[in-house]
C-alpha cells in the first residue's frame, strides 16, 4: 500500500469508526444520565476530590470499555457464542436498559445504592460498573468490535471511546450546576428521549441477529 492509499485509509476508516463508537456508546453510557447520582455520592467532597474522582471514573469507563473491546472476541470464540447470538443478547440487554429510563427505575439495585453512600471511593463501582459502562455497553462494544477488520478500525474505536471517557469528565465536573438549573422534570424528559432512541437501536440489534441467522 503507497502512501497515498495509506492516508486515504486512515481518513476513511479512522474518524469513521471513531465516530460510529462515539455515537453508538453515548446514549448508553448516557453520562447526562450519571450526573445527578454523581453529586449525591460526592455531597461531601470538596471540588478538587470531586475533580479527582470524576477523572478516576472517566478513567475506569474507558478502561472498562477498551478491555471488552480487545478481549470480547477471544470471550465469544471460548464459550462459543456467535456474533448473531451476541447481537440478540446484546439487543435484549440493550432493551431492559432503556425501558428503565424510560420508566424512571434506577439501573442500580436498593443494595448497590446502599452500598454507594458508604464506599469511601465510588469511582468504579458504582460510578464506572455499572452506572455508566454497564452490560449494555459493553455488549455494544463487543458487537462493534467483531465487525472491525484493521488496526485502523481499532483505533478509531479507542479514540471514540476515549472521547466519551473524557465526555463523562467535564459532564461530571461541570454537570452539577447544569443539571440543577434544568432541574429534575427537564433530565428525567431527557433520559425518556434517550430511553426511546436506545430502545430503537436494541430493536434493531435483535432484528440484525435474527436476519444474521441463515435456514
Amino acid at each position: 500500500m503507497n502512501a497515498h492509499m495509506a492516508i486515504g485509509h486512515l481518513l476513511h476508516d479512522l474518524p469513521t469508526a471513531a465516530t460510529a463508537t462515539f455515537l453508538a456508546l453515548f446514549p448508553i453510557v448516557n453520562p447526562l444520565g450519571g450526573v445527578p447520582m454523581f453529586f449525591s455520592l460526592t455531597a461531601d467532597y470538596s471540588s478538587q476530590e470531586r475533580r479527582r474522582t470524576a477523572l478516576k471514573i472517566a478513567i475506569d469507563v474507558i478502561a472498562i470499555l477498551i478491555v471488552f473491546m480487545l478481549f470480547g472476541r477471544f470471550v465469544l470464540n471460548f464459550f462459543g457464542i456467535s456474533l448473531p447470538v451476541l447481537k440478540i443478547a446484546g439487543g435484549l440487554i440493550v432493551a431492559n436498559t432503556a425501558w428503565g429510563m424510560v420508566t424512571g427505575t434506577s439501573r442500580m439495585t436498593t443494595e448497590e445504592s446502599s452500598e454507594a453512600l458508604t464506599k469511601p471511593d465510588i469511582s468504579l463501582t458504582p460510578m464506572a460498573m455499572p452506572m455508566l459502562s454497564g452490560p449494555g455497553s459493553i455488549g455494544v462494544v463487543m458487537g462493534l468490535a467483531a465487525h472491525a477488520d484493521h488496526f485502523l478500525s481499532y483505533l478509531g474505536m479507542v479514540i471514540g471511546i476515549v472521547a466519551l471517557g473524557l465526555t463523562c469528565y467535564l459532564l461530571l465536573c461541570l454537570g452539577g450546576p447544569f443539571v440543577k438549573r434544568l432541574g429534575p422534570g427537564t433530565v428525567g424528559a431527557i433520559n425518556r428521549i434517550f430511553g426511546f432512541l436506545i430502545l430503537a437501536i436494541a430493536v434493531q440489534l435483535i432484528w440484525n441477529g435474527a436476519a444474521d441467522f441463515h435456514p
